[in-house]
């Protein structure tokens, strides 16, 4: 995953930045379980009480409580906490359009982005595939890197399909 929900333009910082700035911590809570909810409530009163303290205790306190919550929020999708990323980080092309997706309600542009990928990886994995294909008189050396790669098609696919139905963080069960 391209550093995104760990960065201080992500989605969970932005949540943290308006339950501190609105002094409501329900603002961010949806973006950790349920059974940690304590540990941001806690994290939450230490970092509004820090903030009266002036400029220079605010910034500190603010930065606590992103902390707190982006590990927070790591652990519960199993992911390890490996500190604040800057804002600004390239995303890759994905991220972004997803992100408008759900802007915008459409699906269209997420849809042939992904189409699209999914479209040429077959392409040219079929290719290498075809172009190992054994002819008679073939050497096992030759038969074998054909095996690989039509077994490798075959095993590239079922994984992508079951990426497409699976669960969004990728965990199992």
């Amino acid at each position: 995953m391209p550093p995104h929900c760990d960065s201080l333009d992500g989605p969970v910082v932005k949540a943290a930045i308006r339950a501190l700035d609105e002094g409501n911590v329900d603002l961010v809570l949806p973006f950790v379980k349920e059974e940690s909810e304590g540990e941001v409530r806690a994290a939450f009163a230490r970092s509004t009480a820090a903030r009266t303290a002036g400029p220079e205790a605010r910034e500190v306190a603010d930065l606590y409580f992103f902390e707190t919550v982006v590990r927070v929020h790591r652990r519960g999708e199993n992911a390890p906490y490996t500190g604040l990323k800057p804002a600004g980080l390239d995303l890759g092309p994905v991220i972004p359009v997803a992100e408008q997706a759900i802007e915008t309600g459409s699906p269209d542009e997420l849809v042939g982005l992904l189409s699209d990928v999914i479209h040429e990886e077959v392409k040219r994995r079929l290719e290498h595939v075809l172009a190992l294909r054994p002819t008679p008189g073939s050497r096992v050396r030759e038969v074998r890197e054909y095996v690989e790669a039509m077994l490798g098609l075959q095993v590239w696919s079922n994984r992508i399909f079951k990426t497409l139905r699976g669960d969004p963080h990728g965990r199992v069960g």
